[in-house]
């Protein structure tokens, strides 16, 4: 079984960090990042919104609670968006790939 995992950051930097730390730990086989993605949403009874770049996480779905923690670890974010949805299925080539980056 597999995952994505959405995470928004608050710029390209802190993206590229987690990013990396989540690869660097073999918890991702690959990030992809969308930066400029504009986000509103509710904070503390406002309407807030903010540029933001968009992380897609693939994974493996064993992994996902560990790579929540390290996010959350890292993350500038008092309560970071971190979303992860499974992979109901997709090329069979690119789901053994994630399962071979992140073998430990």
């Amino acid at each position: 079984m597999h995952a994505i995992v959405f995470v928004t950051c608050p710029s390209e930097g802190d993206a590229e960090r987690i990013s990396k730390a989540l690869l660097e730990r073999r918890l991702a086989a690959c990030v992809s990042a969308i930066p400029g993605v504009r986000s509103l949403y509710l904070w503390r009874g406002s309407v807030e919104s903010a540029s933001e770049t968009l992380l897609l996480i693939k994974t493996r779905a064993n992994l996902v609670g560990e790579l929540m923690e390290e996010v959350r670890r890292i993350h500038p974010y008092e309560v970071p968006e971190i979303v992860a949805v499974q992979i109901s299925g997709g090329f069979k080539g690119y789901l053994d790939w994630i399962d071979d980056e992140t073998a430990r």
